[in-house]
């Protein structure tokens, strides 16, 4: 399957992509692999990645249709996404669809676990299909734009220590409520996704040796649960909730890195 992405969305796409990329900041979590900065020299490997993703998100729903979702077992989408190195290239240079991306991941998998018809799953199924091939379509441009020179290099470590980090996202976040209750929606996603791009990565290394299922929920909770309901304009009591979740879970972050930091401290 194929995915032609016409003149002049191909347009409107560069100049939202140039814009994005002058405004974002250039670090990231020390996962991100330094393909980052030589895209030029894998976008094969990413088109590959691309269509594997594809196949096996493909192949998840035939196993649902024939044997059910236990079978299906569609939490490994999340493994399947984070094992590609697309994974970065999109996440470091077009956030927006990143956030896509995990919607999309996550539509196919409550679909299955929610055991909806066949037929609604494979709706999903091409939703993700489509951002994924926009997503690559969108890496191939800023492949482009980086070789010649345009964009800036993507630093891969973070010069804030992890319990610093999550400091500066709970404040963040109180940032993004009070741009809703400003009737804001827009500029409180792009605090949502600067955020996670440029602080919360840059802590998830550390973190997923302590408590990989609760960097996977916030993960969630940034790329899903919390623009979801700021797009679909949810009262502001809503909002404020999600957050204060968020802010909870955050507050176990601290506390699982403090205990790393103490313990590391002993050992030298």
């Amino acid at each position: 399957m194929s995915f032609s992405i016409p003149a002049p969305t191909r347009l409107r796409m560069a100049f939202a992509l140039a814009a994005l990329l002058v405004a974002s900041q250039t670090w990231a979590s020390g996962a991100i692999g330094d393909h980052v900065n030589a895209m030029a020299d894998h976008i094969e490997q990413y088109s590959g990645e691309v269509a594997w993703l594809i196949g096996k998100v493909d192949s998840m729903v035939d196993t649902y249709a024939k044997d059910g979702a236990e079978a299906a077992a569609p939490a490994a989408l999340v493994d399947y996404w984070e094992a590609v190195d697309f994974h970065s290239a999109i996440e470091t240079h077009y956030i927006p669809l990143y956030a896509s991306i995990w919607q999309g991941l996550f539509g196919v998998r409550t679909a299955i676990e929610q055991g909806v018809p066949v037929a609604q799953v494979r709706e999903e199924q091409a939703r993700l299909e489509r951002v994924l091939w926009q997503s690559l379509g969108a890496v191939k441009m800023a492949a482009q734009y980086q070789a010649r020179g345009l964009l800036p290099r993507v630093e891969t470590t973070s010069a804030d220590t992890p319990r610093e980090s999550v400091d500066v996202i709970k404040q963040r976040l109180d940032r993004v409520l009070a741009k809703y209750a400003e009737q804001l929606p827009k500029e409180a996603i792009g605090i949502v996704q600067e955020t996670y791009l440029n602080l919360f990565e840059g802590i998830e290394g550390a973190l997923i040796e302590q408590d990989a299922e609760l960097v996977e929920e916030l993960e969630l909770d940034f790329n899903v649960t919390l623009p979801t309901a700021i797009q679909d304009g949810k009262p502001v009591n809503d909002v404020r909730a999600v957050i204060q979740a968020m802010q909870d879970k955050l507050d176990t972050c601290k506390a699982l890195l403090t205990a790393a930091e103490q313990s590391r401290g002993k050992v030298f």
